[in-house]
């Protein structure tokens, strides 16, 4: 499906083609810009390279035309150019419709406050957004931590948003209002709190799947966890018995308004990548951004057999 929309998606382009004429200079922060919105907006599978070409003149007042190549790193007979008009200031990419360059989807993220794991002054920033219920993300989780984590070290910090799936996953909200509960006292404890839970979903639903005996379950894990980390006994008690779910609820607002229609859903330093994708392709994204920064990326693992990419929406 991911190809399938990639490919549609570039036939839809192809009636936005400009023209020709005189160079003019690359800058290297546009073209990354241009990379990631491309990147991120036609589903351009991992395994597939993107190549921002010269500028030159086109027929269309206020813009150049910019060729952007697509080719397969597994099979370099495959790709596509196709032609896109971007503004003289650099701010706007135009086909069918135009997107707005100048702000990047990270941008758009509200971190203040969210646990931060990793280097919190690393200029590569992972946002996933999670649910806490779901097996994709449990998935995802298992691959970020330790495995990614530890191949990047200092390089990359990773932040989770809430946006949990309440259509199809009973406990989810609730779960992510007692993982806040915890990180209002301490990150450490929200952390734990979402490995376990990560690792011992079926503990929560539970044979009989039944909702309130999964909320009284969440509940008594998170005091577990908070005696732990020896937090604020009342406070948290407190905080679990609100069950005040407007900071989920905002981040879940947040969510749609990029577009998150599943999850794990992440965004590496803007750019976009859905699913629970094989750990190698994640590390092609993180390395692109490390690249964009400036940073080598660490020396490239032995490849392994790729599983299979799952999303629950």
């Amino acid at each position: 499906m991911l190809r399938t929309r990639f490919f549609l998606g570039c036939l839809a382009l192809l009636l936005a083609a400009g023209c020709k004429a005189q160079d003019t200079p690359n800058n290297a922060k546009v073209d990354r810009r241009i990379e990631v919105l491309v990147r991120s907006q036609l589903n351009v599978p991992q395994d597939w390279k993107v190549s921002i070409g010269q500028r030159s003149k086109s027929d269309i007042p206020g813009f150049d035309t910019v060729p952007v190549t697509f080719s397969s790193m597994s099979d370099p007979a495959k790709q596509q150019t196709l032609n896109f008009l971007l503004s003289k200031d650099g701010n706007t990419l135009a086909r069918l419709s135009k997107w707005d360059l100048s702000r990047n989807p990270a941008e758009l993220i509200s971190t203040q406050d969210r646990p931060v794991r990793g280097n919190p002054d690393a200029k590569v920033t992972i946002i996933n957004f999670d649910d806490l219920e779901c097996p994709y993300c449990a998935r995802m989780h298992a691959q970020l931590f330790p495995d990614t984590i530890n191949r990047y070290k200092g390089l990359i910090k990773v932040v989770y948003k809430d946006f949990p799936l309440v259509e199809i996953h009973p406990w989810a909200l609730h779960a992510a209002v007692d993982a806040n509960c915890l990180a209002a006292q301490d990150p450490t404890a929200y952390w734990n709190y979402v490995d376990y839970l990560h690792t011992h979903g079926d503990d929560v639903s539970g044979p009989q799947r039944d909702p309130a005996k999964s909320a009284a379950t969440l509940d008594k894990m998170a005091r577990d966890e908070g005696q732990r980390s020896k937090l604020d006994t009342d406070k948290l008690n407190a905080c679990l018995a609100k069950q005040d779910d407007s900071i989920v609820r905002a981040s879940m607002k947040e969510g749609d308004v990029l577009g998150v229609d599943g999850t794990p859903t992440l965004f590496i330093n803007g750019e976009r990548l859905s699913g629970a994708l094989p750990e190698e392709q994640v590390w092609m994204a993180i390395d692109r951004a490390l690249q964009a920064e400036g940073i080598t990326p660490p020396a490239p693992e032995e490849p392994t057999a790729p599983a299979g990419k799952g999303q629950d929406k």
